[in-house]
């Protein structure tokens, strides 16, 4: 895969039959994290030093990013990623849904800071390959979105307005394309934050070449 999707600009999947399980649907993604080095940069930029489970951070955060592609909603969906010739269409070894569990729970609040350095040099990258608005006008929503939770051992999660228990972070997409270009998990349904969201936002969105 890593040799081959650096030449591979356009793909077509095409099945004569309704019950065939659509792997090929990670062709495109796996193409683009090796476009964009994710791997690598996954494991320079987050660091779990002397932490369990904290080696090889890339591989593990793909296999959870491959995972949820598919329609994963749990970690041991990530089994699926083992299933017939999965694993020869990723450009990285498949992490097993336990070592994915120990992985998480080395993570502290810095280290999702540093999933979030990870994203906005993940699109600086995209955009540089022309992903992005260049000098075109660009308009960014952002609003809040309710993630819904079952139980009451949820860290961080509240009842908002409309009486769901969940999560409520702040998202910014591009209205364009509605991409998504920034997100901040607040703590219940706090309004608190949204200054510091908008600075964070713009600054990513200038570093990574809008005008």
């Amino acid at each position: 895969m890593s040799s081959v999707s650096r030449s591979l600009d356009r793909v077509e999947a095409t099945f004569d039959d309704e019950t065939l399980v659509a792997d090929a649907g990670l062709v495109l993604p796996a193409t683009l994290m090796v476009r964009l080095g994710l791997e690598a940069l996954v494991d320079d930029m987050v660091r779990l030093v002397d932490r369990v489970g904290g080696a090889r951070p890339g591989r593990k955060v793909l296999t959870l990013i491959a995972s949820i592609l598919v329609g994963g909603s749990h970690i041991d969906h990530a089994d699926r990623l083992r299933a017939g010739a999965t694993q020869k269409v990723l450009p990285f070894r498949v992490m097993a849904p336990s070592t994915l569990g120990t992985f998480l729970r080395a993570f502290t609040f810095g280290h999702v800071r540093q999933l979030d350095r990870v994203i906005g040099e993940t699109i600086r990258r995209a955009w540089s390959l022309g992903a992005g608005p260049g000098e075109a006008a660009m308009t960014i929503d952002v609003d809040s979105t309710i993630c819904e939770v079952h139980g009451h051992g949820k860290q961080g999660a509240a009842f908002g307005y409309t009486k769901v228990l969940g999560y409520h972070p702040l998202v910014a997409t591009s209205a364009e394309t509605g991409e998504v270009l920034h997100a901040r998990l607040r703590k219940g349904s706090s309004q608190r934050g949204t200054k510091r969201f908008a600075e964070e936002l713009i600054a990513r969105v200038r570093r990574a070449g809008a005008a």
